[in-house]
C-alpha cells in the first residue's frame, strides 16, 4: 500500500508517518518503480504500536527501547518492567502536578465571584500581579509534560541483538 493507504488505516497524518521515519520508529519502506514508498502489513501493526505508547504519553525514547525490545523476543523483560516503573513514576508526578495547577486555578478563580468590567476582574488583577518581572522568576511550577527536558532524550541500556 502507499503512504496515503496507510495514513487512513492507521488513521494517522502522513506527515506523523514520515516524522516516525525520520524518528527511526518506524523502518523506511521499499520504493517502487515509479519511486512510491510500498508499506507492509508490519508497517500498520508497528505504526498501531507506537501510536498506542504515544497514547500513554511515553517519550520516543521510551518507544525506541521497547520496539527494540519487541525486535528481540528472545531477550528478557526486566529493562521493560523498569522502563514502565519509572513511567508511572512520572505520571504519579505529573497528577501530582496537575492537582497542584487545580488548586492554584481554583484560587485563582475566587479572586473574581462576580461578573464585572474587565478593568475590575480580579483574575485579571491577580495575573498581572503574578506575571510581573519579579514575580516570573520564581513562580513558575506548571510542567507541562510528564518528562522533563532530561528525561525526553536518555538513552536506555541498549538491547542484545540477535546472533
Amino acid at each position: 500500500m502507499k503512504i496515503g493507504e496507510l495514513a487512513a488505516a492507521a488513521r494517522t497524518p502522513v506527515e506523523t508517518i514520515r516524522y516516525y521515519e525520520r524518528e527511526g520508529l518506524l523502518p523506511q519502506a521499499p520504493r517502487s518503480d515509479g519511486n512510491y514508498r510500498i508499506y507492509r502489513p508490519e508497517h500498520i501493526e508497528r505504526l498501531a504500536f507506537v501510536r498506542h505508547c504515544r497514547s500513554l504519553d511515553m517519550t520516543l525514547d521510551e518507544i525506541r527501547v521497547l520496539l527494540r525490545f519487541r525486535d528481540s523476543p528472545q531477550s528478557g523483560c526486566g529493562e521493560v518492567d523498569a522502563l514502565l516503573d519509572e513511567h508511572i513514576g512520572h505520571v504519579a508526578a505529573r497528577i501530582r502536578e496537575l492537582r497542584q495547577l487545580e488548586k492554584q486555578l481554583k484560587a485563582l478563580r475566587e479572586q473574581c465571584g462576580d461578573p464585572r468590567d474587565a478593568a475590575q476582574c480580579g483574575i485579571l488583577k491577580e495575573l498581572l500581579h503574578a506575571s510581573a518581572p519579579t514575580a516570573v522568576r520564581s513562580a513558575s511550577t506548571h510542567v507541562p509534560s510528564a518528562h522533563q527536558a532530561g528525561a525526553r532524550t536518555r538513552r536506555a541500556t541498549p538491547v542484545p541483538q540477535k546472533q
